[in-house]
């Protein structure tokens, strides 16, 4: 299903620097009351897009790649937040959004439980968000160096969460 928002309400989401697929997900598991599993599998379905899009990027378009590459690890921190019930970030979302505070909070309690890899992991992601999106100084080569780290988020996420 395609859904169109109108152009106003578009123009604003991205003013804010909303992430709009993000955003409907939790914000139709919330309004509808779902089952939070079905949030978790959404953002983890938005991970595993974002990571084969940034794939098929890195030597094409490394800046977008970039981008799709840290979107991946982001939704794979939102799903393993939302799977390990991270209250203190998901209380916080709740009554706003998600912001990088919450983001590097919930990463903190992933890995807790995972290994620092995990954290470490989100450093090269976020290497990929700043220094590759919005700078766009890493060439195809960085950027397919750390594609590993975000891969390996997203995959560890689905094993976790049970659907890989």
């Amino acid at each position: 299903m395609i859904v169109a928002i109108p152009k106003r309400l578009a123009q604003e989401l991205e003013r804010r620097g909303a992430d709009v697929e993000s955003l409907i997900i939790d914000s139709l598991v919330k309004s509808l009351g779902l089952d939070p599993s079905i949030g978790v599998e959404a953002h983890l379905e938005l991970a595993s897009r974002y990571l084969e899009e940034g794939k098929g990027l890195v030597d094409k378009d490394p800046v977008q790649a970039s981008e799709k590459l840290y979107k991946a690890a982001e939704e794979a921190v939102k799903a393993l937040a939302m799977h390990f019930n991270v209250k203190e970030v998901l209380d916080v979302v709740e009554r706003s959004r998600w912001s990088v505070t919450e983001l590097v909070r919930a990463v903190t309690e992933i890995s807790k439980k995972l290994g620092k890899w995990f954290r470490y992991s989100w450093d090269s992601a976020w290497v990929l968000h700043v220094w590759g999106f919005h700078e766009a100084r890493l060439d195809a080569e960085s950027v397919r160096e750390r594609l590993p780290d975000v891969e390996g988020m997203v995959l560890e996420a689905r094993k976790v969460i049970g659907l890989g």
